[in-house]
């Protein structure tokens, strides 16, 4: 056999030697190793990813959006896959708003997998990073709650953190029925990263839509209204309510200092409360209605019944007095209420006694929540008749003592407006469009005496009444001024330079169809209710009462 021959030969050898190789090694892989590998393939070019559901709109009652979702994407970097942090940084930084320098630092790092650059990138930026196909940059879909009106109702409509769940306000107490259920979506890419196929196999439910009772009109006025009473007494925060008391349909509910709900973290913590329910403080002279109404529902007194009253009264080891200096006088129930008088409320509890007293203090909500639907609402405090003191009813019935929420204070005021009938305030109107049944409420007083008690009401816009100065051309108004000392713990005592000065009215005194309350912290400059609080109530009216259609009689 000659050289060439054996050459060929063992060529011809060596080449079923190595396709020997191949199948042996072909059938281990398609046998032996086949399940790992095909599971090993699946996993590089299967992604499986959570769909977030798109989080519920809040709507007013007119459907102005108060609160929408937009897409987004959590942006992310896997480090060690980038292989230059530098100029990637240089890409990424004007479509995430970052220092290029924080960039390169994080795509740096080599102690950790994962980190995250940034956090609800709005849609049209994300998909400009996915264009650059930066290795190791991650998207995963997310969404962006966005409040179109910015600062309007921000405390009412609360937050929602990072991780898509509501934070405070109606965000947290429907947090529920907004949230929806995510998805699973899975995509197919081949061996160079394209994508071959993206398909959903659970399909991501959304959120359901919120309608509000609140009007977005009636809301920008009074915030207008509160910003005025912040710019003008420097208080340390005040709120207002505006509400239909027939239903009780919260039609406005709003707070100074604002906050800016698309930037909350501009914004002091203490400004991000909801005073209205999330604040207690001595109502004052507002509660010398309900010590009224409880006397005449039960007979303790009429309405035209004369009072003899020397200008102060001492009950136990408190001597009580008025604002104003005054010699003795002659006052009616009704005038006693219209003219706002200490001694006289001081009489009239007495008459009642303290055990009627605190069933009435009971009776119209106060020592409780009013069951509104928002989170976090305080319950006020009302001292436990047994343990009333010698001096106790000379405070209580002038409003000084116990605590109370302006929430309290509107939903009381309401059973006085609508003919006796307390019930929880309401501020969602529906869900997903299915109208939200209104709160059951219960009657507390006859109509007669709500009818009474509205008539003396009157008489404080009426001469000689504590907000005569406060009109509205073609409405006639009815409600009553507070001005009430703050308790200092430090010195144990009341403070005579902290006061919290209130409003509570409604309007047509004939059919009440708005019924707003107005209360400021420590007010400077002035620091009475007919002065800070009464004139910002007569200012919402004017705008509230035409806005409604309410017709001037």
């Amino acid at each position: 056999m000659s050289l060439v021959d054996r050459r060929i030969g063992l060529l011809f050898a060596g080449f079923l030697l190595l396709l020997s190789f191949a199948f042996v090694r072909a059938l281990y892989l398609g046998t032996i190793k086949g399940d790992n590998l095909a599971r090993a393939a699946n996993v590089q070019q299967t992604a499986t990813e959570i769909v977030p559901p798109r989080r519920g709109a809040i709507l007013d009652r007119r459907g102005v959006e108060l609160a929408v979702s937009e897409p987004a994407s959590d942006v992310s970097v896997t480090p060690y896959l980038v292989k230059n942090p530098r100029a990637a940084a240089a890409e990424l930084a004007p479509l995430l708003d970052r220092p290029a320098a924080d960039l390169t630092t994080a795509m740096a790092r080599r102690d950790t997998g994962f980190v995250y650059l940034q956090r609800e990138l709005p849609a049209g930026r994300a998909e400009k990073i996915r264009r650059l196909g930066i290795e190791g940059i991650a998207l995963v879909p997310s969404e962006r709650r966005q409040y179109p009106r910015q600062w309007l109702a921000a405390q009412v409509l609360g937050l929602v953190g990072i991780d898509g769940k509501g934070l405070s306000g109606i965000e947290l107490s429907r947090n529920r029925q907004l949230t929806g259920t995510a998805g699973l979506r899975r995509s197919v890419r081949d061996a160079l990263g394209e994508q071959l196929e993206v398909r959903d196999v659970e399909r991501a439910r959304p959120g359901k839509d919120l309608t509000l009772t609140l009007d977005a009109q009636i809301q920008d006025r009074v915030e207008a209204v509160l910003h005025d009473v912040g710019a003008k007494f420097s208080p340390r925060g005040a709120s207002a309510v505006v509400l239909d008391p027939r239903t009780n349909e919260v039609l406005a509910m709003a707070n100074w200092p604002q906050v800016d709900a698309n930037a909350p973290e501009g914004a002091p913590e203490a400004a991000q409360r909801n005073l209205a329910t999330n604040f207690t403080y001595e109502p004052g002279s507002t509660f010398k209605a309900f010590t009224v109404a409880g006397a005449l529902q039960d007979r303790t007194v009429e309405p035209e019944d004369q009072f003899t009253l020397a200008p102060t009264i001492q009950v136990a080891d408190r001597v009580i007095g008025e604002s104003h200096v005054r010699g003795t006088v002659t006052l009616t129930t009704k005038e006693i209420l219209a003219q706002s008088s200490n001694v006289g409320a001081v009489t009239i509890g007495s008459k009642m006694g303290a055990r009627r007293f605190d069933a009435w203090t009971r009776r119209f909500g106060f020592g409780r929540p009013t069951g509104v639907d928002l989170p976090g609402e305080e319950r006020g405090l009302s001292l436990p008749v047994e343990k009333y003191s010698g001096s106790t009813m000379g405070n209580l019935p002038i409003g000084q003592g116990q605590l109370v929420t302006q929430m309290q204070m509107s939903t009381a005021y309401a059973a006085l407006a609508n003919g006796g009938v307390l019930r929880p305030a309401s501020i969602v109107k529906a869900v997903a469009g299915t109208p939200v049944p209104p709160p059951k409420g219960r009657r507390v007083l006859s109509e007669k005496t709500a009818r009474d008690v509205r008539g003396m009401l009157a008489g404080v816009f009426a001469p000689g009444g504590t907000a005569a100065e406060v009109t509205v051309p073609g409405y006639s108004l009815a409600g009553k001024t507070g001005t009430a000392n703050k308790f200092d713990t430090k010195l144990g005592e009341y403070s005579t330079a902290r006061y919290v000065a209130s409003f509570v009215g409604f309007a047509p005194v004939e059919d009440p169809r708005l019924l707003i309350s107005v209360m400021v912290d420590e007010p400077k400059g002035q620091i009475s209710g007919a002065k800070v609080a009464a004139p910002a109530f007569g200012k919402i009216a004017a705008f509230a009462l035409p806005y409604e259609k309410i017709s001037p009689r």
